[in-house]
């Protein structure tokens, strides 16, 4: 029937047996196929309807029974009398892959499934009040665990409330007397009807969490839209009580209904919102491309003033607000300007870098700072993070600008404008870990010994990512190129430091420059010593 999409016959087939003795459907035998029918694959395909008839299956009182070759996805049917496959058919191992994600699970939990104590089938009501009968959605009980299950077998779309149960019969007194009964899917899921709790609950096929008001759920039921062949099996339920700041209504009311990878990370979110509201008018695809347009190509010219001032506005409001967040009190028009002449150094890279210590990497910086964008918005958005923390401290805020790139979602955003800018993932994500510890290092260019350099910062875990560090045979490995990288972003990091800094006399910048550029070539030399070894690299530094 299910194959057929006659979905009504099965729905009366329930619910007759749950009319007649609920205890009937534990006799049941779910399958999808049998040796005297086509397989499962025939009937259902490899798509959306297949799985969402197997969860059905695994979710049913009764006993679920895969056929011959299902999970596999073997197409030859088989009768009761072969001794052998006659077809040559190989594993689809995509196939089996989603049946690990979504129907092993649910097998291994199949003690709340396979009862029928508590099991309630549901009416699906849509808006214009008629009952879908296209919609398949029931619930059931063990102990404190709770699930729902609903399932749209038809190519079309439904949309409604799952609100009241179908009837069935329980024992009225003594004898075979039986008389019929109905629930709410408040009471099917033991919820409380009142408007301080809300129930938090996920959805196995997607992994969201979802939190609906538990009045709600009890006197409305729950809204769900569905597409062709769509299926949800919410489990993990719990219910929560509201404290004095209302902190559960407020994430109901800024979900509005959506999903979450994690309920309780969303009120952090929304605590949030001015911080990420003001850090998006800076990291965005718009600002960047300005940027990028802005940059200065001859050296006696400056940038336009009229985006450096705009920066530094919204630069001011990014401090005060994480001021605002973090309790700090420095001055943010100063932090805001000390930005700006960063901002103003880096926008002219491409017209002084000549004047800088480059060496052999003179090529690199060129083809980098004119045809390389990912460059432009990593720098970028490493000049607007890296000295968040100056709000709380001005000494040790490297490691705090580093830790709110995480505890803020800072590298989250980087990360979606980089998306919209067409960056695939990988970079994207080598670029955010590049930003989080340039952040840290940023005043590596103090430490004049390159020893001391190389022995900081391979301590830190993001170097080491950024780094490809691994074990080989007892053996700590790098990788060339992405050292030479690094090297190559300290050096930026130096320049524009020292370059930037207004106390700094222009000889005695052109001197720590050379500095910083012989560090970074001893490093370099040691680098090629070491054939590429951890041990080998520290040893010819010592």
């Amino acid at each position: 029937m299910l194959k057929d999409e006659e979905n009504s016959k099965y729905r009366s087939v329930i619910k007759n047996t749950l009319e007649f003795n609920p205890e009937v459907l534990k006799r049941f035998v779910n399958f999808m196929s049998n040796p005297d029918e086509e397989t499962a694959l025939f009937q259902f395909g490899k798509g959306d309807k297949y799985f969402g008839v197997c969860t059905m299956m695994v979710t049913m009182p009764g006993l679920p029974m895969f056929g011959h070759g299902q999970i596999e996805g073997f197409a030859e049917k088989y009768g009761m009398e072969y001794r052998y496959a006659k077809w040559d058919e190989r594993p689809d191992w995509d196939f089996m892959r989603r049946h690990e994600r979504e129907i092993f699970p649910l097998m291994k939990r199949r003690h709340l499934f396979a009862e029928v104590r508590d099991f309630l089938l549901y009416d699906f009501f849509a808006p214009e009040g008629y009952v879908n009968e296209d919609v398949f959605a029931y619930s059931n009980c063990t102990g404190d665990e709770r699930a729902l299950v609903i399932y749209h077998n038809k190519y079309a779309s439904a949309r409604g409330w799952v609100r009241t149960s179908a009837a069935y019969s329980v024992k009225a007194g003594e004898g075979d007397k039986r008389r019929l009964t109905q629930k709410t899917l408040g009471e099917g899921l033991g919820l409380t009807p009142e408007g301080a709790y809300f129930t938090i609950f996920r959805d196995h096929v997607t992994g969201l969490q979802y939190i609906r008001s538990s009045k709600e759920l009890c006197e409305k039921g729950l809204y769900v839209e569905l597409g062709a062949y769509n299926y949800h099996v919410f489990i993990d339920f719990r219910e929560v009580r509201d404290n004095q700041w209302q902190q559960y209504a407020q994430i109901a009311n800024y979900l509005n209904g959506r999903g979450a990878p994690s309920v309780e990370d969303v009120f952090k979110e929304i605590l949030l919102q001015p911080v990420q509201h003001t850090f998006k008018e800076l990291i965005n695809a718009n600002i960047f491309r300005r940027l990028i347009e802005a940059r200065v190509l001859q050296a006696d010219v400056k940038p336009d003033q009229t985006i450096m001032e705009e920066i530094e506005q919204k630069m001011v409001n990014l401090f005060l607000e994480a001021k605002k967040f973090s309790g700090g009190s420095e001055e943010e028009g100063a932090l805001a300007k000390e930005v700006r002449q960063k901002l103003e150094v880096v926008l002219r890279l491409p017209a002084i870098s000549s004047r800088f210590p480059w060496g052999d990497a003179k090529d690199v910086t060129k083809e980098k700072l004119t045809e390389h964008p990912i460059t432009w918005w990593t720098i970028l958005s490493w000049l607007f993070v890296h000295a968040l923390g100056k709000v709380v401290n001005q000494k040790d805020f490297p490691e705090l600008s580093r830790s709110w790139i995480d505890e803020w979602r800072l590298g989250k955003t980087i990360l979606d404008v980089m998306s919209d800018l067409g960056v695939e993932e990988e970079p994207a994500r080598r670029s955010v870990t590049l930003i989080k510890l340039l952040t840290v290092y940023q005043s590596w260019s103090e430490e004049k010994k390159p020893s001391r350099v190389l022995d900081s910062i391979l301590k830190d875990t993001d170097v080491q990512q950024f780094l490809q560090i691994n074990r080989y045979n007892d053996i700590l490995w790098f990788n060339r190129e992405a050292l030479d990288d690094l090297l190559w972003w300290l050096m930026v990091l130096a320049a524009v430091e020292i370059s930037s800094d207004p106390q700094r006399p222009a000889h005695q910048g052109a001197r720590d420059l050379e500095d910083c550029y012989g560090t970074i070539q001893r490093l370099k030399e040691a680098a090629k010593k070491s054939g590429y070894q951890v041990e080998k690299l520290l040893a010819a530094l010592r």
